[in-house]
């Protein structure tokens, strides 16, 4: 690779935004302010109540505190520039900082990632073999899965930040987008991305495909073994733990497969940008919601919580 400063001809990036219609600006600066706001009193709010209620003192929870946080990282990284430029009109992002951007969104989209496969692999050993449970999900264990998601989002994220930056954006600094995404980056670039797109085509797999299977893997062993129970009550109870995990990965998977694995000549800028709203802003925010309202565990630690005791 050559070094970053003979690589780039540009040292600001301007996006283009969501909207050039001034009647939107307001309205769309103050939904994304309602949703942010929902975003981190909800993800921050299920973090304080699983750390307050012992009944939520287990792996399951454990992680589900973990992709709050994930949450909250992710949509910061994205949705307050928006809001910026929704709200002043500036549209210009410095290079680094750009980079910045790209670094963290990458790394907390890929941690997620890696986190939502964790906890299928959780519910699969609480619904197929709850005997064992306990010898599987160690202490020891519930603390490696989600320490190693998050390294190998960082270090996924950081392979393909130094790949993208080391071309030369010499086109035009006018990025089709509001935030600095793969796509619309690639597009500037006078630089050969073939390399490039087969190392993404690389990572992705690891960071997407693989969680993916594990999921896949997961889910399909529970169906199989909730299959095999008799009572309609005891299927209904196996089921209810995993619904709103496998809601959040519907969700998470459904819009990065669609938005990162398909040919770069499918690809329009703006029906991009609608589903890059989407799974930057809206997820974010979907998450504790999904598993507040489905999961009877965390309804019954809110209502203790608003009476006042554990």
């Amino acid at each position: 690779m050559t070094s970053m400063e003979n690589r780039s001809e540009v040292n600001e990036f301007i996006f283009t935004g969501l909207t050039d219609v001034p009647e939107f600006q307001v309205p769309l600066f103050i939904m994304f302010l309602l949703i942010y706001l929902i975003t981190l009193l909800g993800n921050l709010g299920l973090v304080i109540l699983i750390s307050w209620d012992s009944h939520l003192h287990s792996p399951m929870y454990f992680f589900l505190s973990n992709l709050s946080m994930v949450d909250i990282g992710y949509s910061s990284t994205i949705t307050p520039k928006v809001m910026a430029g929704l709200l002043s009109g500036d549209k210009v992002i410095s290079y680094k900082g750009c980079a910045t951007q790209f670094l963290f969104f990458g790394a907390f989209s890929g941690t997620e990632s890696f986190l939502l496969a964790a906890m299928a692999y959780d519910r699969h050993a609480a619904v197929c073999k709850p005997l064992h449970y306990t010898t599987t999900m160690t202490p020891i264990v519930f603390v490696i899965l989600p320490s190693a998601a998050h390294i190998c989002g960082f270090l996924t994220s950081s392979v393909v930040t130094g790949y993208i930056f080391s071309l030369s954006f010499c086109r035009s600094n006018m990025v089709h987008h509001f935030f600095c995404d793969m796509p619309p980056l690639l597009v500037l670039s006078c630089s050969d991305v073939h390399v490039i797109e087969l190392v993404v085509f690389i990572l992705g797999s690891f960071t997407v495909f693989f969680p993916f299977l594990v999921v896949f893997t997961s889910y399909l062993l529970i169906s199989i073994t909730i299959l095999k129970i008799r009572s309609a009550e005891g299927r209904q109870k196996a089921f209810s733990t995993c619904g709103s995990h496998l809601t959040a990965v519907s969700i998470f998977y459904g819009t990065i497969m669609f938005m990162y694995f398909q040919p770069s000549s499918n690809h329009s800028m703006d029906s991009d940008k609608m589903v890059s709203v989407f799974y930057t802003i809206i997820i974010p925010m979907l998450n504790p919601l999904v598993y507040s309202l489905r999961n009877k565990d965390v309804r019954n630690a809110f209502r203790k919580a608003v009476r006042g005791r554990v």
